[in-house]
């Protein structure tokens, strides 16, 4: 599938961003354009059924991650995915070689009961209101919220349906340089897993007081991380 590819910044590197599931290339409302003024042309697929992309009929890491190749150039400098997004990048990687990739808080960990209510969460989103995302994610600035209602209304529910048989799709190795950024709260990047990665030969790091999006609870920690790497 072809995917709706939103673009901002005219540097001479290219980045690639990468949302998670129920969101959309909005989610990178506030890293864009920090990454723009370094010099990059930022690059953000919406996933298919997610933003403006198309909704289908099937929906795996497998078909996310064939869209990416399908949709992406080649080689770019750096690509950050976050979530789902990291775990479609994490499979496109070899065809897609970008310079360096960047797993934010990724979904390789989603296993046995690592989802226990995803389809009750997928219902609330139709219906969740900026009061409701607030109080769930106090640290989110306003375009944060603005954006993930926005990503909330523009998704497609089916999308989430291949997690009722999910295993975890955690890498062998490392195709690129690539460095593991988790989340403060360790529930998808556990120490056990961190180690893991770093002995399979990925950089990983931990941004302390943050939850799942670690780049809306602490942008700033966010950018520091990627020292770097971008």
């Amino acid at each position: 599938m072809k995917l709706k590819v939103h673009e901002t910044g005219g540097g001479d590197r290219t980045a690639v961003l990468i949302h998670g599931i129920m969101a959309s290339a909005g989610t990178w409302c506030r890293v864009a354009p920090l990454l723009a003024a370094r010099g990059y042309r930022v690059l953000m697929p919406d996933l298919r059924g997610h933003g403006e992309s198309p909704h289908a009929a099937e929906y795996s890491p497998e078909l996310f991650a064939a869209d990416l190749v399908e949709s992406l150039p080649t080689g770019a400098d750096v690509a950050i995915g976050h979530s789902l997004g990291a775990l479609s990048l994490s499979l496109a990687a070899a065809e897609l070689r970008p310079a360096k990739a960047v797993y934010s808080d990724p979904a390789w960990k989603i296993g046995g009961d690592a989802n226990p209510d995803i389809e009750g969460f997928a219902a609330f989103t139709k219906r969740a209101t900026a009061e409701q995302i607030r109080k769930m994610a106090p640290k989110w600035a306003d375009e944060d919220i603005a954006a993930e209602l926005d990503g909330y209304a523009r998704w497609d529910v089916g999308a989430a349906r291949w997690l009722r048989e999910a295993e975890d799709m955690i890498p062998d190795r490392p195709v690129v340089p690539s460095l593991v950024q988790g989340a403060g709260d360790r529930r998808l990047v556990p120490d056990d897993l961190a180690a893991d990665l770093r002995a399979k030969g990925f950089a990983v790091t931990q941004v302390e007081g943050t939850g799942h999006c670690v780049h809306r609870d602490d942008l700033d920690g966010f950018m520091a991380s990627l020292e770097g790497w971008i």
